[in-house]
């Protein structure tokens, strides 16, 4: 997998996260430990993101 393709799905999953995690907090009997892990796992691909971003720019 190239690194463009990469970012690309990384992306995707992060955008899938984002829309998971609006869904789950419009719900009053949200469950307040799924929203947390929700908030991580994006919060772990923009990580992921900004790292290889980074790293590339340095070439």
């Amino acid at each position: 997998m190239s690194l463009q393709s990469h970012l690309v799905e990384l992306r995707k999953r992060h955008s899938d996260l984002e829309r998971k995690l609006e869904e789950a907090m419009r719900h009053p009997s949200a469950d307040s430990l799924e929203i947390a892990t929700l908030k991580r796992q994006k919060l772990q691909l923009k990580d992921e993101i900004e790292r290889i971003r980074a790293g590339s720019t340095l070439h």
